[in-house]
């Protein structure tokens, strides 16, 4: 049985070393794992579990991957990822026409796989579910309404992913490293060094009386930034 955390996942990759290195990466507190190496034995675990996340290879000892992300998708509504080799392009537009939500292409980096199921897991629980509300502010993100003391402040995509991220874990400190893969998805390759810090020093200002001596999104030298709610 599943021991169940916040997230569950599925591997389903019949290379031993491979799958428990992708579950070795995405190691985290709020993710449990199951591992499968046959289609037979994914299908028996599906009909008494759920998961938030599917991860199949295409070539299995008993079968097609593909054409069982294409069976799973008629029975389930959840995001399925396929392992492909990065230069396998016809298998990419299969497994993307057989119902999967994304690829990862093998080899794969730390800081894309990671991205990568962090986006797939959100769409499972979308940020548009959630409001804020304080005695000083609401935030509704469904609408993209925002207001301090009834007032509304404009914010960019870039400062309401991370706004949303710290305002869902109040009094928690959230790494530099979780808001970059949280806030640029699709990696980190081509974002300024200091685009956070930017994008932070702008949220501040908007939602701030004192940006310089902020009282809601503080800083914890060495670790990342903590929403302090009242």
């Amino acid at each position: 049985m599943i021991q169940k955390n916040e997230k569950s996942i599925m591997i389903l990759e019949d290379d031993d070393d491979l799958a428990e290195g992708i579950a070795l990466s995405l190691q985290d507190k709020e993710l449990s794992f199951m591992l499968c190496k046959t289609i037979g034995e994914a299908r028996e675990i599906l009909k008494n579990n759920e998961f938030d996340l599917l991860i199949f290879d295409i070539n299995l000892p008993d079968g097609s991957g593909l054409e069982f992300c294409r069976e799973v998708r008629r029975m389930v509504n959840v995001p399925i990822a396929i392992l492909t080799a990065r230069d396998m392009e016809l298998d990419i537009v299969k497994g993307l026409e057989s119902g999967a939500d994304d690829y990862i292409t093998k080899p794969f980096s730390l800081m894309v796989l990671r991205a990568r199921i962090r986006a797939l897991l959100r769409r499972n629980n979308p940020e548009s579910e959630k409001d804020y509300r304080d005695s000083v502010f609401l935030f509704r993100f469904a609408s993209m309404e925002f207001f301090k003391s009834g007032k509304p402040i404009e914010l960019s995509k870039t400062e309401q992913r991370i706004l949303y991220l710290l305002v869902s874990n109040p009094n928690k400190i959230i790494t530099r490293e979780r808001l970059l893969e949280w806030v640029w998805p699709d990696g980190t390759e081509y974002v300024e060094d200091n685009a956070l810090s930017v994008g932070i020093r702008r949220l501040r200002d908007k939602v701030e009386d004192d940006s310089s001596n902020p009282a809601f999104i503080k800083t914890v030298y060495g670790k990342g930034y903590i929403w302090e709610s009242l």
